[in-house]
């Protein structure tokens, strides 16, 4: 499984995945696109590009 640090994101969208204490994908998992792009530094690309991992892995948002 990859990890978030190793995904090709920008860096502040790396960096508030980090201070909200998401580091794996399992994580990442409990929130919802929504939530994700409320977090300062996320945008649509990093979400568009986090959802096609999670179903690389067969994951997803949450609902």
């Amino acid at each position: 499984m990859q990890e978030l640090k190793d995904i090709k994101i920008g860096q502040p969208a790396q960096r508030a995945l980090n201070e909200s204490g998401i580091v794996s994908l399992d994580q990442l998992c409990n929130f919802s696109e929504k939530e994700l792009l409320a977090l300062h530094g996320i945008g649509p690309k990093a979400t568009r590009i986090l959802k096609e991992v999670l179903q690389n892995e067969g994951l997803s948002f949450k609902k």
